[in-house]
């Protein structure tokens, strides 16, 4: 049987028709560039001030504080780059060992040009250990940065930014958190959580790819991404992706407004197949803490392989991952099982399941009941 079920939202979300309609208007007729002097730019000019000033509102920050990127992973390279360029001396950076690897791979480059990296272990659940995050903090050198994402993009496990970031304001240290897979799915605010920076990126909530933005509270320094004209506040130059800009605004907008309904949906959906789980006896461990966001489960199934699951599911018109899809060519185990220290038996058959509110119980029985057939 052929089925059509999409179930790899932590990859990427489908696009909501408003948005799609809406953004259609700025391919097509509201073309035009927002930095011209004429009539038509500067309505574009307004609707880029709107757009700031939704997406600002949505988690507590002023409008000035955000910047316009392409992407999450700009936003991160961004807000460790960035403030690394705008202190002379060489900087002190903690982070996780399960970060996404935007923050990884650039916390490698820039040790590579003097920065002392801190790496910190996490539980088997995924949430950073308390007494490393303590110690790494006491062995700073100012300036310093960390860098903690707020929800896993593998796992889902939801760290305690809040408690990290006041602990890192004790010693004066600046706080960034990776917010991709959490925003427009949790509730978020800047000023309740503390944090100085935070990155996100509009298909992971129902918006256009290449869009995403950073938000840098008023009086942390950074250094400008891009060079050229005034764009952004002089910030990152290039004329701006009006299209892109308004959708994901739109985006968020509507995420935020059906965040308790899809939150609650997405629940009975994740309750479902995890019952069905267990009521087909697969062997597996469920990779999960205690704060876990609703729609993304990873199960590790005991003498099994995960690209093989993958697969076998993709031939059933079923999607899933194994893991993060910007690792999903790599044969290896991902950053974060390896991280997690799960017994190799069941490591190698990690796969990731990742609902959202336009999946049913019935899909999830459905992906439950394949997976127990290739595995049981």
């Amino acid at each position: 049987m052929k089925y059509n079920i999409y179930a790899d939202n932590a990859a990427t979300t489908a696009m909501y028709p408003e948005v799609a309609e809406i953004m259609r208007t700025y391919f097509v007729d509201d073309f035009y560039n927002p930095s011209a002097l004429y009539r038509q730019a500067t309505k574009i000019r307004r609707q880029i001030k709107n757009a700031r000033e939704t997406i600002a509102s949505k988690i507590g920050a002023l409008p000035e504080e955000i910047y316009f990127t392409s992407c999450g992973s700009e936003a991160d390279n961004w807000a460790l780059k960035g403030f690394v360029a705008a202190h002379k001396n060489p900087v002190s950076i903690i982070t996780s060992q399960i970060e996404h690897h935007a923050i990884l791979n650039t916390c490698t480059f820039l040790e590579s040009r003097g920065c002392t990296v801190i790496r910190l272990p996490v539980s088997h659940t995924g949430i950073v250990n308390h007494q490393a995050y303590e110690a790494s903090l006491h062995e700073l050198n100012l300036p310093s940065i960390v860098s903690i994402m707020l929800v896993n993009n593998e796992i889902g496990s939801v760290q305690p930014i809040k408690e990290m970031a006041v602990q890192a304001h004790k010693v004066n240290a600046c706080f960034h958190t990776d917010a991709v897979q959490a925003m427009g799915h949790i509730p978020i605010d800047v000023n309740d959580l503390h944090v100085d920076m935070l990155s996100a990126s509009a298909h992971k909530f129902h918006g256009p790819k290449g869009m995403g933005f950073l938000y840098v509270r008023n009086g942390i320094k950074i250094a400008p991404l891009i060079y050229g004209g005034g764009q952004e506040n002089g910030m990152r130059a290039g004329t701006e992706n009006i299209a892109g800009i308004v959708g994901m605004a739109k985006a968020l907008e509507l995420s935020c407004k059906n965040m308790q309904s899809d939150r609650e949906h997405i629940a009975k959906v994740r309750q479902a197949f995890l019952y069905a789980v267990r009521e087909a006896n697969i062997d597996c461990i469920v990779n999960k803490a205690e704060s876990n966001v609703e729609g993304t489960i990873s199960l590790s199934i005991k003498n099994a392989n995960g690209e093989m699951i993958v697969n076998r599911l993709d031939l059933l018109g079923i999607a899933i991952a194994t893991g993060s899809a910007c690792n999903s060519r790599d044969m290896e185990l991902s950053s974060v099982i390896k991280a997690l220290h799960i017994p190799m038996e069941y490591a190698v058959g990690t796969v990731r399941i990742s609902f959202s509110a336009d999946n049913t119980i019935g899909d999830a029985l459905i992906v439950a009941r394949e997976i127990a057939k290739i595995c049981v």
